[in-house]
Formats: structure tokens, sequence, C-alpha cells
């Protein structure tokens, strides 16, 4: 196994967890080409998550894209992605058929998707795996840590409206399951949801983060939302649920790690 850093920090970790290190990063495409067409297959996980360009940060996947492509065409080797599940659908859970608008939230990754799947067209076991917003376990760095800092810094767990709003999640291990059985088995093309929970109520994850942190939970109008949360209120105060029954049916098998709720007392609130 070989894995791009571009840090002697996340080279040192590669090498503790047996891999092979290859210097560079997103925007060196030589290194890309050369690490692809010496490897058994692709999976790319990688993204500049600059919020102050997000444009210029899907140009620079869709050229990483395309650079692991040039390498791996006409070898039906895997190139598997990754991509997300918000805003794929309004009222429904979002399926693997959905596709994100342009201008929705996942609308700047959608062309490295388009991108990737008609590598399947040249030679390339291509597939994407969007996955649910929160990936949670140990070590999650992403939406509910963020939560869980807003409600400590204000002295209150809150939801936005009634709380009827769903966020999908999965387990981090049940995803990484996933990416492991796209590389061996996804057919060319195929897009597929790490998905395990469809939707959790937003109220019950308030609830059960203000539970753990000993705050009270309230709710907070929605045009107040942006300026209690920060830049994460727009994502709360939406119904992002999503599928990956299709998924399931395609390549088998069920998630069966813990529950967002369940894992929020193992995982977010304990030290060892």
């Amino acid at each position: 196994m070989v894995g791009l850093a571009r840090s002697e920090a996340s080279a040192a970790a590669l090498t503790a967890a047996g891999a092979e290190v290859l210097a560079g990063d997103l925007d060196d495409l030589d290194a890309l080409r050369a690490g692809a067409a010496a490897s058994d297959g692709v999976v790319h996980l990688a993204f500049r998550h600059d919020f102050s360009d997000m444009a210029g940060a899907a140009r620079t996947d869709l050229a990483a894209v395309e650079a692991f492509g040039d390498a791996l065409r006409g070898s039906d080797r895997p190139l598997v992605i990754v991509g997300g599940t918000l805003g794929l659908a309004t009222g429904r859970p979002g399926t693997e058929l959905d596709q994100p608008a342009e201008d929705g939230p996942a609308g700047g990754r959608a062309t490295s998707a388009r991108a990737a799947r008609a590598l399947a067209g040249h030679g390339v076991r291509s597939s994407v795996v969007r996955l649910a917003p929160t990936v949670h376990d140990r070590g999650d760095r992403g939406f509910v840590p963020t939560l869980v800092e807003v409600a400590r810094r204000t002295g209150v767990s809150a939801y936005v409206g009634d709380g009827t709003h769903r966020w999908p999640a999965v387990h981090r291990l049940d995803a990484a399951r996933l990416f492991r059985l796209a590389v061996e088995a996804a057919p060319a093309g195929s897009t597929l949801h790490g998905v395990a929970e469809e939707g959790v109520g937003t109220r019950e994850i308030a609830e059960a983060i203000g539970q753990h942190l000993g705050v009270p939970t309230a709710s907070v109008a929605p045009e107040e939302a942006a300026a209690h949360f920060g830049w994460i209120g727009l994502f709360f105060a939406a119904d992002l649920s999503a599928s990956s029954v299709r998924t399931q049916e395609l390549l088998g098998g069920r998630p069966t790690h813990a529950g967002l709720l369940e894992d929020l007392a193992t995982s977010y609130f304990t030290t060892v």
C-alpha cells in the first residue's frame, strides 16, 4: 500500500501504519500519475477544503482525477473517489440515482464525479463513494465535533426549529469496508452510498450532546441558526436524509457498527 503525503507528519503516520510513502500533494500531477501507474488501483480521498476558494479546490480535485485517469486508462484497474450525499433530494432520502445540483452544497465535487464515472468508457473500473455528512467514530473532526464545541461555547445544545430535520450517518469502519468493496467489486461507472442511518433527527443529536455535556437543549429559530452555530447552521437546519439500499443490494452486506447516537457516548465524550 502506498499513500500520498504532503508533510513529514503525514509521512510518519503512513509509515507507522505499514504503508509506503509517495511524497507530494494534489498539485503535483506528475507524482499522482506515477503513483497511479505503479498501483493495482487508486482510492482518492483528498480534497482541499478551502472555503474561501471552493471553486479553485474543485478545479484542483478535477485535475487530480484526470491525472489518475490518464495513468489507469485501458487497464481495467479500479479508481474509487469520494463524494457526499448533501443536497441530493428534497422531501425524501437521496439515492444513488440522484445527482447533486451544480449550485448545491455538493456541486463542487460533482464535476469530478462525472469525470470519474466517464472513465468507465476508457478501460478504468471507476466508482464514486458518496459519504453521509457524518462519518463518526474516534478521530472525527467534522460536523459532530463542531456541534459539541458550539454547545460548550454557548452553554446550550441547540437544534433548529422543531428539530425534525434528519442527518444521515455512517460509522467510520462501515465506510472503510465500503471502500474496500468498491475497490474489489464495484462495477465500472457506479455510484455508491456510504450511509448506515438514513436520517437521525437533529433534535435527538442535540439532546444526546446536551446530556453528555450537562447543558440544556433548546430550539433556535431558523433565522437565528447562522448566528448561533456559525457556518454549520446552514447544514444543521436542512433535511439531508439519504439511502444506501441500492448500494447494499449491489455489493451485499449491511452496516454493522454503532449508530450515531450510540457512538456519541463512546467516541466523543470519553478519553482513553
